[in-house]
């Protein structure tokens, strides 16, 4: 089942039409939520996220789009779906209604709410290998759009293919500037000693969800300074761990880039105090 507009609907019956602006000029923001047993993990994180994205795009904030409502909308849908007994992935995508050119008719919206079944109720550490290179071929620009998630994932959908065609698991992403700012899908942080950093959001760097947790997790570890500051591409390689965080897979330390391998301890140690956070969420 899939949630369109309110209304339930079956996925071989959902629709929408041709001229939907999210389809025609990417004029559309989304949220990847995770959800465990029917408990939506991180949910004020994600609702906040959520209105800031579409203030960011200038969309017209329904008067019912409390954070009971549309927790009440996903957690139907989650039923429906029979997924209360299961982790399960939420796309919560809201664009702008049809009408007009680059300039819409209307600053209304509408919103449609997928999910789908999870193998794992909770974070784990994943030591495969998992190599990255960096994507040169497009940048991303600094600046307050890149921080939300909209529909405009070009870079990151390029970027995937890169990876695919030589054999990566991931690419990082760099800005204008030439600095590392994430990677195609999630946060980048970079561990040298007891010293991690992490790029601004003033880099272009997704507003991400446990990007914000990891950094509380890190200011309360008495042997672990933190800075969000930018990152160049001649610091991966003399990094002692690279690892990647999003509200899915919580972190996915990176093993190989380039010649350096690296270790996988402060990883390790910060996504058992993630889990914790994502159970009493």
């Amino acid at each position: 089942m899939i949630n369109l507009n309110g209304r339930s609907v079956e996925n071989d019956q959902a629709n929408i039409s041709v001229q939907n602006r999210g389809l025609l000029y990417g004029d559309s923001v989304f949220e990847t939520i995770r959800a465990i047993h029917g408990k939506i993990i991180f949910w004020e994180d994600h609702y906040f996220r959520l209105m800031a994205s579409m203030r960011i795009m200038r969309m017209e904030i329904p008067v019912n789009f409390s954070p009971e409502f549309l927790e009440e909308e996903i957690l139907n849908l989650i039923r429906e779906n029979n997924l209360e007994s299961s982790p399960a992935r939420i796309r919560f995508t809201v664009y702008r209604k049809q009408g007009g050119y680059y300039s819409p008719e209307t600053l209304n919206i509408e919103y449609v709410i997928l999910a789908e079944k999870l193998p794992d109720p909770f974070y784990l550490l994943k030591e495969d290998l998992y190599e990255v290179e960096l994507f040169k071929d497009h940048y991303i620009n600094s600046g307050l759009l890149s921080t939300i998630k909209s529909n405009n994932r070009a870079v990151n959908v390029l970027g995937s293919i890169y990876a695919r065609e030589n054999g990566y698991q991931n690419c990082l992403i760099l800005n204008e500037n030439k600095t590392v700012v994430e990677a195609l899908n999630g946060n980048i942080f970079l561990v040298k000693e007891n010293k991690i950093k992490t790029p601004p959001l003033s880099e272009g760097a997704l507003n991400g969800i446990v990007r914000k947790q990891i950094l509380e997790i890190i200011k309360t570890i008495p042997d672990l300074e933190v800075e969000e500051v930018a990152i160049s591409p001649f610091e991966l390689q003399k990094a002692d761990e690279l690892f990647i965080t999003n509200v899915i897979v919580g972190i996915q330390p990176i093993t190989k880039y380039r010649k350096k391998e690296f270790g996988v301890e402060v990883a390790k140690e910060l996504l058992s105090k993630l889990n914790m956070k994502a159970r009493l969420s």
